[in-house]
Parts: C-alpha cells; sequence; structure tokens
C-alpha cells in the first residue's frame, strides 16, 4: 500500500478511536489509537505520531490509569516541541494539569495550565511573523486581497472566526499558486487575526477553565471563579457556544461546593439552555445530572430523582455508555439518600457493569464501594465486605500504575480511604475482629512501606502475599511489648490492644460532644500550644511565611501549676487510653494513631508508660527487620546556630534570629560524642544533605516549618540570587527523600519537626521524610519550642542516652525531671518531643 494511502489509513484509525472514546468505549478507543501510532511511526508521520499519543493519554486517564496517561502525554509533548507545534504543545501542557488535578498534585497542576495559557497568548504570533518576513521580502507593498479575503475579513468583522479561517485559508492557496507573495503575506496576517481571535483566544480560555480546575482541587473557590469568569467571557467572545455551556456548568460547580444550591442552579440551567441550542446531547444530559446532583443536596429528592432519569435516557439514546454509568451511579445514590437501598442496589449493579464493560478500573471501584454501602445498609454484611473488598481490590490495581511515584500514591489513597474504613467497619459488625485490624492495618502508611521496603532491599512481593494471620503474628513477634492500634471512624474511635501472648482484644469509644479534631484543638489550645500560638521573633518569611522561631527563653517568674495541665489533658486521657488501661502490662506501648490523633502528646498522657508511635504495623515490621549491618553504629552530624542574616524580606530585613541556646546545645553535645558540630555558614542546606549520608546520629536545632516541620538551615553558597530562595536554604521533605541514610536516630530540635499534614498516610511531615530515607528513629517536636528550654531538655535526655538507656527511656527521664521541676512543669515545655519507629540504644565513646 502507497505511503500516503498508509498516513490516510492511520488516520482514519485514529478518528475511530476519537468515535469509540466519545462513546466511552475506552476500550476499542485504545485499540484504534495503537493502530494509528503503528502505522504513523511505520510512514515517520511525527505528527500523526503526536497526536496518537495525546490520544491514548486521554483514553488511559480516563480509564484512572494515570501514570500511563501521563507517559503518552509527556511523548506527546516531546513530538510537539520537536515540530515546532506551539499550539498542540500548548494542549499537552492543559491535559497534563487536568492529569495532575485527578491525582491530587495540585501544584504541578497549576504550573502547566499556566504553560497552557502562555502559549496560548503567543501561539498567533508565528502568522505575524511570516507576514513580516514577506512583507520585508517584497517591499512592503499592501497587496489588496479578493474574493475570499474580502470575504474572510467579512465574516471576521461579524465574529464569525471560524467561517473567517476557512475562506482566508483558501485566500492563502490561491495567492501561493499565482505567486502572489504580497497576497501570500497578507494572507498569513489576516490569518494571525483570526487565531488570535479564534483559535487563540479559544486556547486561552481553556488554559483558564484548566487553572480554575486546578484552583477548585486546592480549595480556593473564590480563585477558580475568577478562573472561570474569564474563560466564560472568552467563550462569549469568540462565538464557542460549547465552551460557554462548558463554563457555566464549571461554575455550577463551584457554587455547589461552596453551598450555594440556588446559584449552582442558575448556572446549570444555562448550560443546559445552550447545550439543547446547539443540539449537544450529551451535555445536555451532563447538565441534567448535575441539576440532579445540586437538587439532591438541596433536599428536593423528586425534582433531582427526574433529572437523573433524564440524564439516563439521553446517555442511552446517544450511546454514551460511561455517561450512562454515571448516571446509574447517581440515581443509586439517590435512591440510598431516600433510604430506598434495594433499588439504589440495582441502579448501582447498572452502573459496575458498564464500567466494568468500558475498563474503568478507577470508576469500578467507586462502583463497588456504592454496592458495599446499599448492602451494609441492608444488613447483608457479607456482601458489603465483598463489595468493598472488590472497590479497594480496584483502588489499589490503580495505585499500582503510579509505581514510585510517592506524592502521587499518597494523594491517591487519601482519595479513596473511605472503602478502607467502609471495610474495617462492616467486618468489626459481623465479628471478624482480627480481619477488621488486617483491613485497617492494610490502608496505612503504603505508600511509605514502598519506600522502606526499596530501601532496605525487601522483596515487596512477599509483604504483599501474606495472609492477614502471618500478618499479624509477625508484628506480635517482633513488638517489644505490647502496641494499640488506633482507627477512627467519623467520631467513634476503635483500639485493637496487642500483647506479645498472641492476645488481641477489641474496644471502642465514642467521642461525644463533638469530633477528634474538636478534641485535639481544645486540648492544644487548654495547654497552650494551639496553632495560633506564634512565637514572638518574627516570622515575616514571604517564601514561607510560616516559618516559625524557636522560642524566646521563658522567663523565670513563669510557672505553671502542674495540676492544671494534667486536667487540662483529662479528655484527652479519657478518649485515646482511658478505654484500656486494664488490658495494659508492663512500662512500655507502642501506638500506631489515626487522623488528628497522630498529633497527640501521648508521652503526656502517663507517667509510667513510655509511649512511642509508629505508622503502621508493617512499617515497623521493615524498620526493625532491616538487614544488621545496614545503619551505622559510629558517626554523628551536629548541626546548630544556622547563619541567617542573608535570609531577608524585599526590604533587606532579617527574618530569622539566630538560636544562642541552639549554638551551646550542639556544641554540648559534641563535647559528649567528641564531636566537632557544623554551624554557623559552614552548615549549609548542601552540606548538611551530603554530611548526614553515613552516620549514626544526626541532630539538628534549627527553626521549623509550622505547617510541614521542614527545617531553614544556613543558604548554599552557590546560588542564583543574592537573596536566599527557598530552596537555596529550606530543607524540604523532598530533599531528605532522595538521600539514603544510615542512622540509628535522628533528633530534630526543631519547632513543628512531628508536625505535617494529616492523612491515610499517617503524618506526612519532614519525620516521614527521614524514615523514609532510611533512618530507624526520629526524635520530633508537635509543636514550638522554647530555645531555653529545649537546651535543658537535650541535656538531660543526652546524659541518659550516654548512661546506657534506650531513646523512648531516655525521653521519659527527661520528661520526669522537668515534670518534677518548678520552672518548666508546664506540659507545652516538656510533652511536645514524641519518638516515632524504633526503640534504639546508641554507642557512645568513652569519655
Amino acid at each position: 500500500m502507497p505511503i500516503l494511502d498508509r498516513a490516510g489509513e492511520g488516520s482514519a484509525y485514529g478518528n475511530l478511536g476519537n468515535a469509540y472514546l466519545s462513546l466511552g468505549n475506552f476500550k476499542q478507543a485504545i485499540e484504534y489509537y495503537e493502530k494509528h501510532l503503528s502505522i504513523a511511526k511505520e510512514v515517520g508521520d511525527r505528527v500523526g505520531e503526536g497526536s496518537a499519543y495525546g490520544n491514548l493519554g486521554i483514553a488511559y486517564i480516563s480509564l484512572g490509569n494515570f501514570k500511563q496517561g501521563i507517559e503518552y502525554y509527556e511523548k506527546d509533548l516531546s513530538i510537539a516541541k520537536e515540530v515546532g507545534n506551539r499550539a498542540g504543545e500548548g494542549s499537552v501542557y492543559g491535559n497534563l494539569g487536568n492529569a495532575y488535578i485527578n491525582l491530587g498534585h495540585f501544584k504541578q497542576a497549576i504550573k502547566y495550565s499556566e504553560k497552557d495559557l502562555s502559549i496560548a497568548k503567543e501561539v498567533a504570533f508565528k502568522y505575524y511573523e511570516k507576514h513580516l518576513s514577506i512583507a520585508k521580502e517584497v517591499g512592503d507593498r499592501a497587496g489588496e486581497g479578493k474574493g475570499y479575503g474580502n470575504l474572510g475579513n467579512a465574516y471576521l468583522s461579524l465574529g464569525n472566526f471560524k467561517q473567517a479561517i476557512e475562506y482566508y485559508e483558501n485566500n492563502l492557496s490561491i495567492a501561493k499558486k499565482v505567486e502572489d507573495r504580497a497576497g501570500e503575506g497578507s494572507a498569513y496576517g489576516n490569518l494571525g487575526n483570526a487565531y488570535r481571535n479564534l483559535g487563540n483566544r479559544a486556547g486561552e480560555g481553556s488554559a483558564y477553565g484548566n487553572l480554575g480546575n486546578s484552583s477548585v482541587s486546592l480549595g480556593n473557590f473564590k480563585q477558580a471563579i475568577k478562573y472561570y469568569q474569564k474563560n466564560l467571557s472568552i467563550s462569549k467572545e469568540v462565538g464557542d457556544r460549547d465552551g460557554e455551556g462548558s463554563g457555566y456548568g464549571n461554575l455550577g460547580n463551584v457554587y455547589l461546593i461552596l453551598g450555594n444550591c440556588k446559584r449552582a442552579i442558575e448556572y446549570y440551567e444555562k448550560d443546559l439552555s445552550i447545550a439543547k441550542e446547539v443540539g449537544d446531547r450529551d451535555g445536555e444530559g451532563s447538565a441534567y445530572g448535575n441539576l440532579g446532583i445540586a437538587y439532591l443536596s438541596l433536599g428536593n429528592f423528586k425534582q433531582a430523582m427526574e433529572y437523573f432519569k433524564k440524564h439516563l435516557i439521553i446517555a442511552k439514546e446517544v450511546g454514551n455508555r460511561a455517561e450512562e454509568g454515571s448516571a446509574y451511579g447517581n440515581l443509586g445514590n439517590a435512591y440510598g439518600t431516600l433510604g430506598y437501598f434495594k433499588e439504589a442496589l440495582e441502579c448501582h449493579k447498572h452502573s459496575v457493569s458498564i464500567i466494568k464493560e468500558i475498563g474503568d478500573c478507577l470508576g469500578e471501584g467507586m462502583s463497588w464501594f456504592s454496592q458495599g454501602h446499599d448492602h451494609e445498609f441492608l444488613g447483608s454484611l457479607s456482601n458489603a465486605i465483598n463489595c468493598y473488598r472488590l472497590s479497594i481490590k480496584h483502588f489499589d490495581e490503580t495505585r499500582n500504575s503510579l509505581k514510585s511515584e510517592d506524592e502521587w500514591k499518597v494523594s491517591f489513597r487519601d482519595s479513596y480511604r473511605v472503602s478502607y474504613t467502609a471495610l474495617w467497619r462492616t467486618l468489626l459488625k459481623n465479628g471478624e475482629i482480627e480481619e477488621a485490624l488486617y483491613a485497617a492495618e492494610k490502608g496505612r502508611a503504603q505508600a511509605l512501606i514502598d519506600i522502606l521496603q526499596d530501601q532496605y532491599g525487601i522483596d515487596s512481593q512477599s509483604f504483599s502475599a501474606l495472609a492477614p494471620n502471618q500478618t499479624l503474628t509477625a508484628a506480635l513477634e517482633l513488638l517489644p511489648s505490647q502496641a494499640v492500634f488506633v482507627a477512627l471512624d467519623k467520631n467513634k474511635v476503635t483500639f485493637w490492644v496487642l500483647r506479645k501472648d498472641n492476645k488481641i482484644t477489641f474496644r471502642q469509644k465514642e467521642i461525644t460532644n463533638g469530633s477528634a479534631d474538636l478534641l485535639m484543638e481544645t486540648i492544644l489550645k487548654g495547654i497552650g500550644v494551639g496553632d495560633g500560638v506564634r512565637c514572638e521573633n518574627r516570622s515575616l518569611d514571604p517564601l514561607r511565611n510560616d516559618l516559625s522561631c524557636r522560642e524566646k527563653p521563658v522567663s523565670e517568674k513563669t510557672v505553671l501549676p502542674s495540676s492544671s495541665s494534667v486536667n487540662s489533658l483529662q479528655p484527652l486521657y479519657e478518649v485515646l487510653l482511658g478505654p484500656i488501661p486494664d488490658l495494659l502490662q508492663g512500662n512500655e506501648l507502642i501506638v500506631v494513631p489515626d487522623g488528628p490523633f497522630c498529633l497527640a502528646p501521648y508521652s503526656a498522657l502517663s507517667e509510667s508508660i513510655r509511649i512511642r508511635t509508629i505508622p503502621s504495623l508493617t512499617a515497623f515490621n521493615v524498620i526493625v527487620g532491616a538487614p544488621d549491618d545496614f545503619h551505622s553504629t559510629t558517626g554523628a552530624l551536629l548541626v546548630g546556630d544556622l547563619w541567617l542574616k542573608e535570609v531577608t524580606n524585599k526590604k533587606g530585613e532579617p527574618i530569622l534570629e539566630q538560636l544562642p541556646c541552639a549554638k551551646q546545645e550542639v556544641e554540648m553535645i559534641g563535647r559528649i560524642l567528641q564531636t566537632i558540630p557544623m554551624t554557623g555558614k559552614s552548615a549549609t542546606k548542601a552540606e548538611v544533605l551530603k554530611s548526614m549520608k553515613s552516620v549514626a546520629l544526626v541532630h539538628i536545632a534549627a527553626h521549623g516549618c509550622q505547617k510541614t516541620g521542614e527545617i531553614a538551615l544556613a543558604p548554599n553558597t552557590e546560588r542564583t540570587s543574592p537573596i536566599p530562595k527557598e530552596e537555596d536554604f529550606i530543607l524540604k521533605m523532598s530533599d531528605v527523600q532522595t538521600i539514603s541514610l544510615r542512622a540509628r536516630l535522628v533528633v530534630l530540635s526543631c519547632c513543628h519537626s512531628g508536625r505535617g499534614e494529616v492523612r491515610s498516610e499517617g503524618v506526612v511531615g519532614i519525620a516521614r521524610a527521614f524514615l523514609c530515607a532510611g533512618a530507624r528513629s526520629v526524635v520530633v517536636s508537635l509543636w514550638a519550642i522554647d530555645d531555653e528550654v529545649t537546651l535543658l531538655f537535650t541535656r538531660s535526655f543526652y546524659q541518659h542516652l550516654v548512661d546506657g538507656k534506650s531513646a523512648s527511656a531516655a525521653l521519659q527521664q527527661a520528661m520526669k525531671s522537668f515534670r518534677e521541676s518548678k520552672q518548666y512543669c508546664a506540659i507545652k515545655h516538656w510533652a511536645p518531643f514524641v519518638l516515632v519507629g524504633d526503640d534504639v540504644t546508641l554507642e557512645f565513646p568513652k569519655k
């Protein structure tokens, strides 16, 4: 077959793929796109090859395979750059932005959407450049366009840009044939105007739409509305009625999220009206679905059901199987809200059948969850359990496609935590206590476990193949004494107490008068360390306005009676330890916390029991099961008294003050370890990262970030700007996770080093990053710490370490001495320190 015919054949396959994609048949679409790709490669059609990659990316994203989809988008982007297709390049950036939104990687999404917007504004200028070049060549002879050119001008003035472009293209073709270079230049100029008004403006509008999507995902709804309104304005300007309808739909979605259902309905009705006007039956169905959701939120169930049924009818009519599955799902949700769970179940069965047919793995997971919910409320617990397990199976399959991307995995797992919670909750209802514990454990710290297995060279398949009882048995064998696994479902706290005698005991506690979040907020404010409490030093950093100084030394007159502190912790004790005191034995306890309780000061809840936390039982198994020679036994890196005077605001004013007690702190530890600390200008971010890789102990005394615990070090000497940028001095989570540590103990003597975003993964902050990098245990602070008090506390801690005590015992003894003191007995001084991970003992040089 001639090459020309083969190219046409490939294009035809691409068109067939588009047709099946529009019908929601993603599997069939992929088959045709792959045929298009194969032929494009065969005949050397790079543009067609890029188009095929882009279409494959769209199809795989639709199936929930984000990793594969993004890989295809990247290939499409590479080819678009290679062939100089700037408009195509902008389009790919838009697709990448949408893909990262689905993964919860919102900053990356915004970056790509902004690139899309920039290119959309630029792309028309290529026509102007050609016009200019030819005008110079022919001596700027103004040749007036005839025929098609005049018609193009007429349609352009009417705002019918698409028709104008058709006439200008004909004008250009004729000018080339008659070798009218002036006419050719004029045609290029006219095309520039048309594309500026239509193609470019439409692309610009699309980019604003993508930025709106990113802003919604970040929770910045006011900004999203501004972007969507710009998108809507441009769509009206270029006469893009489809885009205008989509803009109304997006605005409706935002107002629905904000709880303004009536405003949302106004926009959805405009979207519906335009869809009817332009004959877009697919868009009409989608608008009916959105209206149904809005009316369901208003409690108008009858109207909601009518709209969902219309959505379903249209989806069937146009043959859009994906929309049909979605319509059945919405209808099922409506029946469930009304308490008609049998009807809901039938709808959700139809939904999962269709979604399975089109190969949408992620959608199938969501649909199985809905079925499980129906069965659970119908009292059919065994069926509910099976459905929830199928839901998790499909979510795990999608998650596995993300491979080594930690941030993606964390975001993805967090989006679908409800399935794991539903499974262990239903297993408990069914009396399967150990199975419920295993299900809850499987939902914890999955991304961390993946990294740790890779870090320690452990076969991940051997772990995943373990039966539930084998996993729990392994955990019990490695436990030094006892552990309590905590799980939250709304305001109900579930405890599994595990002991070395293989006994697992189950208890539950209801949080009265509020939620776990409210309880923690009240407790922290009660002891004077709530999020609103900031140190007296400045935190004016435009790069990190949440970067906190260690507090100034407390006055000797500041004494808070111990009894008042203890009383303020009583509600927390009653929830976290009150239900299980009779089950606890010995003087050591490991806690696997959940939700807001990941930030609880467990050490302050008991004087007799030393408590540490772990992200999950499996993560603990991996850490303590590391090869014997993996962690170092000698060497220390001590970092403190960082040089920060170069870190200034735009006015040149220093943002963070020096920490005099931090210098004394690391010098004191240096004398014990016979090690020279890294201080001042030498303790740059680059040097610290390089030096921490092989030592047994890492101790950092510095300022910390209130949200993530990330640490301020001395700025790198090699940088692009006189005023240090964030990447020059902030030790980020990503920086730590890229290195391989051998440290047995990392002590982060910094404000908020135990903080981070509380997610299904646990606390995603700097402490987790050090565990990911290979640290066996990490000591962190849950809130802002006083400079002088921290020096005294650290001195006591290391004195007990030198005496041969383990890290947890040394912490307990240091806390005990502060508890019993008059000056520092307030909980906020001694309770922020928490040990995460294994309980290690260090080898110190002889004095």
